[in-house]
């Protein structure tokens, strides 16, 4: 039997490409998203190499995600890792200015949604045990501020600090726990973020080399296939170009 992955949020970014690399490795592969036709289109690139099965879903709907759980072919079970994938940000603008509305989404999404999959699939986890590993798609958002990050660094500060106390409470069982913090990486997620503002993504990545969603697919698939005794706690990657700022400071 194959190993078995489930990634969420896999219809684009660093979901696509963790699904890509880990059928390069074999892994048969569970593939959750919002976007049926990037499912099936992602399903037929891939299920010549790997079993594939594809559930449409958001994450945010805890009823959704017991039932796609539940309803897992044998052949998919149980689970060896969980990649918690799905998340977004929204609204780069000053608190102040930002409707409660992209703040509730992205409470939703980043936390409300990865503690709905975490649930639904602890059983199939636990059940592997040895070499399971749930993996967090965090953010440095969630330990460095700056402005317009607000809500998302709060709720990826959240991803980090359950991945940890989830860590303490499945000592015994196998089961690794990583929380994969990301910089800056060239992906869909600034047009999410501003809601297809083409122009301000292509301005962000303009003039500089930032890290690729394949960058990050492969931390992800290192630290799924490490021997079984290891845990990685915590994984910060930045490109090489992005580096902290000085202070603030208000002056007169």
């Amino acid at each position: 039997m194959s190993k078995v992955v489930f990634i969420t949020g896999a219809t684009s970014g660093f979901g696509q490409a963790s699904a890509r690399r880990f059928a390069a490795d074999g892994w048969s592969l569970v593939l959750s998203g919002r976007r049926l036709e990037r499912l099936q289109a992602l399903q037929d690139e891939l299920a010549g190499q790997v079993p594939v099965h594809i559930a449409t879903l958001d994450v945010r709907d805890s009823d959704a995600v017991q039932k796609v759980v539940a309803e897992l072919p044998e052949a998919f079970l149980p689970i060896r890792t969980l990649v918690n994938n799905a998340g977004l940000a929204l609204a780069p603008e000053p608190a102040q200015n930002v409707a409660l509305e992209d703040w509730h989404t992205m409470i939703d999404t980043n936390i409300k949604g990865l503690v709905n999959v975490t649930h639904a699939l602890l059983p199939s986890l636990l059940r592997t045990g040895k070499g399971a590993s749930i993996i967090n798609i965090g953010s440095i958002a969630g330990q460095w501020p700056y402005p317009g990050s607000h809500v998302y660094g709060a709720s990826k500060a959240f991803v980090k600090q359950f991945s940890y106390n989830l860590r303490c409470d499945l000592q015994g069982t196998g089961v690794r726990v990583t929380d994969l913090a990301p910089g800056i990486a060239e992906t869909e997620f600034t047009l999410v973020r501003t809601k297809g503002n083409q122009a301000a993504s292509d301005a962000l990545y303009r003039g500089t080399t930032a890290l690729s969603a394949e960058d990050i697919a492969e931390q992800i698939h290192y630290i799924a296939s490490l021997p079984d005794h290891i845990n990685i706690n915590r994984v910060e990657v930045m490109p090489t170009r992005q580096a902290w700022s000085s202070f603030a400071i208000d002056r007169d």
